[in-house]
């Protein structure tokens, strides 16, 4: 990821896989060995989630308290002034995070019981900032950078699911689902969708947890 270069529509890429390695390293470790039965795909970073913590979706409260994760978070190379990193002491919550590992602890109830079925990854690792702050997301990247961007996506998603050799790997939105099919086609894998738990979507507003569940259900993903 490091040797890849983006266009003057992207200021300023963070790699949380770098700077937050040591919180990373702890969710590999700790939730990232052996055969699962689901992994779930979300797309990328969020400004308030892995971009602090270096746990998909990782909701500080969520990463620290429930996954029993928290270590030493450096900063970008480069940062923008309004996208600052704080690490776990950064104040504000990642209402997808929250969502996503707050249905999986109300469900599950230890992180252990989630873990034991379900992985969560994000397709790419990177997060991307325009001169003003503004987030944008990889499928709104300009074509040459998505696609040295995708192929590199491509191979660290099959070679996630050839590691863990899951029966279903579902998307977090459309776009995880496509990038997902595409990216491991030919593979003995079955893949599919729930709803983005982003505040931004409507649908999501109204229930997300209930979506989510109804969908792994009408998939045959039994649920306890």
């Amino acid at each position: 990821m490091d040797s890849l270069r983006f266009s003057e529509a992207v200021d300023y890429v963070y790699n949380p896989l770098d700077y937050a390695r040591e919180p990373h390293r702890q969710y590999l470790e700790r939730f990232g060995r052996g055969k699962r039965e689901v992994v779930l795909v979300g797309m990328n970073p969020g400004p308030y989630g892995m971009v602090q913590t270096g746990v998909p979706f990782g909701e500080i409260g969520m990463v620290r308290d429930w996954m029993g994760i928290e270590g030493v978070v450096d900063r970008p190379e480069r940062e923008h002034p309004k996208r600052p990193v704080e690490g776990f002491a950064c104040p504000k919550s990642e209402v997808s995070g929250k969502r996503l590992w707050g249905w999986a602890r109300e469900r599950f109830g230890a992180a252990e019981a989630f873990f034991g079925r379900f992985y969560v990854a994000n397709y790419c690792p990177l997060a991307f900032f325009e001169e003003s702050g503004a987030n944008r997301t990889p499928d709104k990247l300009r074509k040459a950078d998505r696609e040295a961007l995708f192929e590199a996506c491509d191979r660290a998603l099959a070679a996630t699911v050839d590691a863990m050799r899951p029966e279903w790997v579902l998307g977090i939105g459309r776009f995880a689902e496509r990038r997902a099919t595409a990216a491991l086609k030919g593979r003995d894998v079955r893949t599919g969708m729930v709803l983005h738990p982003s505040p931004a979507s409507p649908k999501a507003n109204q229930g997300w947890a209930e979506q989510a569940e109804q969908a792994l259900r009408d998939l045959g993903i039994a649920l306890p």
